[in-house]
């Protein structure tokens, strides 16, 4: 694995709820993260104000920064300390895109996985048809490990399969 690109990855500040509103409420996401509705800045400021604990939230977000600038979000779910694996999903603002942003965040999200968190496993879900994001996480070393028959429902009513993917840690 190579970080090519100046990426770090840090907590959620309350400064970032433009960026949080922004990736939130495009509704160009909303498929993959099963949201219906937009977010309120007030529930996404009560959200960046609470504490995250990935051992009582299961989940933690941390931001993506390119060169200092706030550009994506990384978010580890269904976090299992006892079997030493969690989900990941990445999202990447607009201008940011198809320049390795993702996958150096990526790559440094398995590097904090195996020395902050303890993981062994990691996992992403991601819909069959979804060929960047696919190549994005093969590239990063995940293996197709199973596809899920007629599993998401698309706001269009559209039914899709999603595809399971694993990295050993």
């Amino acid at each position: 694995m190579t970080n090519q690109l100046n990426i770090a990855l840090r907590a959620v500040e309350p400064t970032d709820l433009d960026l949080l509103f922004e990736l939130e409420n495009s509704e160009t996401h909303w498929e993959v993260t099963n949201t219906r509705i937009p977010f309120s800045k007030h529930t996404l400021k009560n959200y960046l104000e609470s504490v995250q604990d990935i051992y009582a939230d299961r989940q933690l977000r941390m931001v993506i920064e390119l060169g200092g600038i706030p550009c994506g979000l990384m978010d580890w779910f269904d976090f299992d300390p006892f079997h030493q694996r969690a989900g990941l999903g990445i999202v990447v603002a607009e201008p940011y895109r198809n320049g390795g942003v993702a996958r150096s965040a990526v790559e440094k999200a398995i590097i904090f996985s195996q020395k902050n968190l303890g993981l062994r496993l990691l996992f992403c879900n991601i819909l069959a048809e979804n060929v960047p994001s696919i190549r994005l996480f093969e590239g990063a070393g995940f293996v197709e490990c199973g596809i899920k028959k007629n599993w998401h429902r698309s706001p269009d009513g559209d039914i899709k399969d999603e595809k399971m993917f694993l990295f050993n840690c």
